[in-house]
Formats: structure tokens, C-alpha cells, sequence
């Protein structure tokens, strides 16, 4: 298999591309793989390994209609990981969003369908689904955005759909709970408030810190990809969930216990535009038709995500 991945140098395209260079997915084992990646602020290419000479690393932008008919050629299946992924980012502005989220969506399914590529997983997000107070999202939930980011990304998933429906496109759509895990961007809520601590810095808590979210570790969601990858159905939405589901406030208490700190590193701050209360997926659909179930337990995925911080100052001062 000769496989593209968009967006490969960021946290979990680069964990996908590590892993499945490094036999994680079994038999699977890729012939060449592609990472198509801009390098913006959240993309690196120290997260991708040195010396496979099966990786090449090309620098370029899904936007780019040009680029990618002479890359796209050649490759049996793509990995659509490339995105703006930040919340707060969107709502201070959601342009990016939309152009990269949306624009590049469409016009990388249309490189895939001219160059004949057999197969696409398109990586999405909760978040398209709004928020829920009670209950969980089923792969039937209608699409009801709250912020920028999250509209951009419905939009995607859309065009995913169309391309699917329209072209006859073999793509399938995952959408997943919030991610956490190493390499993970420090503008991001878990590495935030460790490396802030790490720092003496104190953590901001939006609001009350009611808001709940499901937490999975970048391992399992990326073993939840390639099963995707391998044996998910065209045109079909697959939730990805892990069952662990914790408030903001929960979730800054077990970070502070991992980090040595108390209840006064904490400061309250306004809360963010929009900000959805509750997030829940029902998973039930990929268990069930791919044999999925998340390995890694909260509680050492996060003592071990909080180690590995502390042992990397380098890498997330760069960042």
C-alpha cells in the first residue's frame, strides 16, 4: 500500500504515520508513505521519524489543486488529517478555518478522484454535532455546529459525503472525542495547563469548569483509524469514543495532582464564546462492525502524557 497522509506532521497524523511505520497495525505495513503537510505552527517534522526510507515529507497546502495532481498519483489511499483544529482560534477569527477545513477538503477529494485513488478516510470531529445534555451522539445525530471550527468541519464531513455520493469516492468519515496524548500542541487544554504548571504558571479555567468532555488517547483513536481504513464501508460515519468523560474541573484537579500543584494554580477566566457544555459519542457502530475497543485507561494514559512533558522542555518551548 502506498498511502498519503494530509496533515502528517501534526500530533495525530504524526502518531498515525509513527505507528504504522512501525508495524502497530499488524500485517498492514505500508510500501510508502506520504505526509503532506504546510508546517504551520502546529505542524513539525520532528514528530515524524528520521531515516524510514519509505516517509517522504513534502511541504505543501491541500488547498493547492496544482500540488496535489502531481502528488496524489500513485497512492492507493489517503489519510485526511490536515486541519485548523483550535476552538478559540476560530472564534478570534474563521477564516483559516473555513479555507483549510472546507476548500481543502474539497479540493483534495477532487485530486483523489481525478489521480483514481481507491481509497480516503476523512478524520473529523465531535464537535460537528453541537452539544448534547444528555445522552450520546449516534452516527445519526444531525449536524449542529457551534463555532467556527466546528462548522468548518461539518462542512467537510458534507463534502466528504458528496464526493462519496456524487463520484462514487470509497471514503469513509471518522469522528472522535477530544484527543490527548505526546506531541500534543501546548495551545491545546491538557498540554496547556501541564506545561503551564511545569512553568509555575498558573492554569486558566473557563467559567464554572462544568463543561464535560470524553477524553481518548491519540493511541487508541489512531488504532480506530486504520481499522477504518482497512474495513470501513464507503460513505459511512464511524464515532470514535472512549467512555471516559470528565468535567473541565475534574479534569484540572487530576492535572494538578499529576503536577505536584494545588487548588490556588487555578484562576477562573471569562468563558469562551459559544462554548459547548457537553460532549458524548456512542461508539457502538464501529465495536460492533470493527472490532474496536480503546486499550489505553484514563488514568495512566494522562500520568504518562503529563511524564512525557516533563521530560520533553525542549520540544514544547520550540513549539
Amino acid at each position: 500500500m502506498r498511502l498519503l497522509a494530509t496533515g502528517a506532521a501534526g500530533f495525530i497524523g504524526s502518531h498515525y504515520v509513527r505507528s504504522l511505520l512501525a508495524g502497530a497495525y499488524g500485517a498492514d505495513r505500508p510500501s510508502a508513505v506520504t505526509v503532506l503537510d504546510k508546517l504551520t505552527y502546529a505542524g513539525n517534522r520532528e514528530n515524524l521519524p528520521d531515516g524510514d526510507e519509505r516517509l517522504t515529507v513534502i511541504r505543501g497546502d491541500v488547498c493547492d489543486a496544482r500540488l496535489l495532481a502531481e502528488v496524489l498519483p500513485g497512492h492507493d489511499a489517503v489519510v485526511h488529517f490536515a486541519a485548523e483544529s483550535h476552538v478559540d482560534r476560530s472564534v478570534d477569527g474563521g477564516g483559516a478555518f473555513v479555507r483549510t477545513n472546507v476548500l481543502g477538503t474539497q479540493t483534495l477529494l477532487e485530486a483523489a478522484v481525478r489521480a483514481g485513488v481507491e481509497r480516503v478516510v476523512h478524520v473529523s470531529t465531535d464537535e460537528v454535532y453541537g452539544s448534547i445534555r444528555e445522552g450520546s451522539w449516534t452516527e445519526e445525530s444531525p449536524l449542529l455546529p457551534n463555532s467556527p471550527y466546528a462548522s468548518s468541519k461539518a462542512g467537510s464531513d458534507l463534502v466528504a459525503r458528496a464526493y462519496w455520493r456524487t463520484h462514487g469516492l470509497d471514503v469513509s468519515i471518522t469522528r472522535c472525542s477530544n484527543n490527548y496524548g505526546p506531541y500534543q500542541h501546548p495551545e491545546k487544554m491538557i498540554p496547556r495547563f501541564v506545561t503551564n504548571l511545569l512553568e509555575g504558571e498558573r492554569v486558566p479555567l473557563y467559567g464554572d469548569g462544568r463543561n464535560s468532555r470524553e477524553w481518548l488517547h491519540v493511541d487508541d483513536h489512531c488504532r480506530a483509524i486504520h481499522l477504518v481504513l482497512a474495513r470501513g464501508r464507503a460513505g459511512e460515519v464511524y464515532n470514535v469514543g472512549s467512555g471516559d468523560e470528565l468535567t473541565n474541573r475534574e479534569l484540572t484537579e487530576r492535572i494538578l495532582r499529576l503536577c505536584g500543584a494545588g487548588a490556588e494554580m487555578v484562576r477562573r477566566v471569562a468563558d469562551r464564546k459559544g462554548h459547548d457544555l457537553r460532549y458524548s459519542l456512542d461508539d457502538s457502530k464501529i465495536r460492533e462492525e470493527l472490532g474496536y475497543a480503546p486499550r489505553v485507561a484514563f488514568e495512566g494514559g494522562l500520568a504518562r502524557t503529563v511524564a512525557w512533558y516533563r521530560d520533553n522542555p525542549g520540544w514544547w518551548k520550540a513549539a
